[in-house]
């Protein structure tokens, strides 16, 4: 697939290019939903960490917020452990492709952010500015994935760079490589409380590694 945005689409940002072609030759599969609280809380729970505030807004079904990069490590680390499989976070470009789910458009329904397609600002959900959806309030992409746009920024495992030049082209994470910023990562896919252009399969963001806030959480992926 093309990662990144062409040099004309709207709300474009310099960091999401220059655009070039990935190719993901290996199985993976990546979460349906955002992480919930109902599951997070179990590992929290189980290994005696402090539970992430729900900023009032309730837990159960909605994604988990108040989250680190080191926090969302830790639970794929735990998962791994408790199920013998091969959780770990999503690579930004694991992340931009399932998101795109074979779209070349601004978003995977299109490129107008239309109505209620998901939870932003000005998104036209009941949502908007004020708090998470529960996951799968919205429709899902043709991958059968919900929420890639909106509700929580995701984070993936890739360390920060200022663009794509020099980037893998196999899928994998880049990470000290070139310039990169381990301190800070990748996070994907805006967040209840973004304008509409930063819901984008291609825009991209970042945040230090410990800091946690509550429009931020994270999907998971497995390897084989």
């Amino acid at each position: 697939f093309l990662m990144g945005s062409p040099e004309n689409e709207y709300g474009r940002y310099p960091n999401e290019g220059p655009q070039y072609e990935v190719i993901i030759n290996y199985a993976l599969e990546i979460g349906k939903y955002e992480v919930t609280f109902d599951e997070y809380d179990v590992f929290a729970k189980e290994m005696n960490r402090q539970l992430p505030d729900d900023s009032g807004w309730g837990r159960g079904k909605r994604p988990v917020i108040n989250v680190s990069f080191n926090d969302a490590q830790a639970y794929v680390q735990w998962l791994s452990i408790k199920t013998g499989k091969k959780y770990r976070l999503p690579t930004e470009a694991e992340w931009e492709y399932v998101a795109r789910a074979g779209s070349p458009t601004a978003y995977w329904w299109g490129d107008e952010i239309g109505l209620n397609n998901a939870v932003c600002r000005n998104c036209g959900s009941q949502w908007d500015n004020e708090k998470t959806a529960p996951i799968g309030s919205f429709s899902a992409n043709v991958f059968e994935l919900y929420d890639t746009a909106g509700n929580v920024w995701e984070w993936t495992q890739d360390c920060w760079h200022v663009d794509y030049q020099g980037m893998p082209v196999d899928g994998s994470a880049w990470l000290e490589a070139i310039g990169g910023d381990c301190d800070r990562r990748v996070v994907r896919g805006g967040s209840w409380n973004n304008k509409p252009q930063n819901l984008r399969s291609a825009n991209r963001n970042r945040n230090n590694t410990d800091n946690t806030n509550n429009n931020i959480g994270f999907r998971i992926a497995r390897g084989f």
